[in-house]
């Protein structure tokens, strides 16, 4: 099963008054484990940057104003997601700026299935915090890069928190908890772990056990 991590950056909250998207980051995964292929871009929001905004990604308007626009990338953006999982914290907000910018092109809405993970902490942490910073809190896992907001970086602990999330662990063959994130932005590995079950001592016994009379009915028959 193939599924697509996605998260955003804006010039502001609201579309209603105008704010454009100007980062898009996707990560892909198949059966939970990141397959290396990924969309990322900064784009030209054809707009000023919001000072909260800004204050919150560092995207100033002199660098963003260099980027392609929206509609330059949408069929590559597109095409990278189609026919795949969503998984986004907080969708709705995402959604509402991507649907807004594909509109602006005049281009369907997404029709993705999706996963919000905001959802799925609140349902599984009632009455906590369940922001990305709380949850990699949570679950351990080193947020220590995120010093600004970053999408592509925000996909990769999302990736994480995901599958803690839906009580898994990442796969690896050496069974560790293991994580490495590169200091280039555009460039962070991580790797997976799956949860591994041990049985418990009685279901030991009761295993033995049943090898045993089996045993004996086998070699008297």
């Amino acid at each position: 099963m193939r599924e697509i991590v996605l998260d955003t950056e804006t010039t502001g909250i609201s579309v209603k008054e105008g704010h454009r998207i100007v980062e898009i980051a996707c990560v892909e995964l198949e059966n939970l484990i990141p397959t290396g292929k990924k969309f990322h871009c900064c784009l030209n929001p054809e707009r000023k940057v919001s000072e909260q905004a800004f204050k919150i990604h560092g995207f100033s308007d002199i660098f963003l104003s260099k980027q392609k626009k929206f509609s330059e990338i949408k069929d590559d953006f597109l095409n990278f997601i189609k026919d795949k999982k969503l998984i986004i914290h907080n969708a709705e907000f995402d959604l509402a700026h991507l649907n807004n910018e594909l509109s602006l092109c005049d281009v369907e809405k997404i029709s993705n299935e999706v996963v919000d993970t905001l959802v799925l902490a609140r349902d599984k942490f009632p009455g906590s915090q369940v922001s990305l910073d709380a949850l990699c809190k949570r679950f351990r896992i080193d947020n220590s890069q995120r010093t600004q907001h970053n999408a592509l970086l925000d996909c990769h602990l999302l990736s994480k928190v995901y599958i803690n999330l839906i009580d898994q662990k990442e796969p690896t063959l050496n069974f560790k908890n293991h994580e490495v994130l590169n200091k280039d932005k555009d460039n962070f590995n991580v790797e997976y772990y799956k949860k591994i079950v041990f049985p418990s001592e009685e279901e030991i016994n009761n295993h033995q056990r049943y090898i045993k009379e089996n045993l004996k009915k086998n070699y008297f028959n």
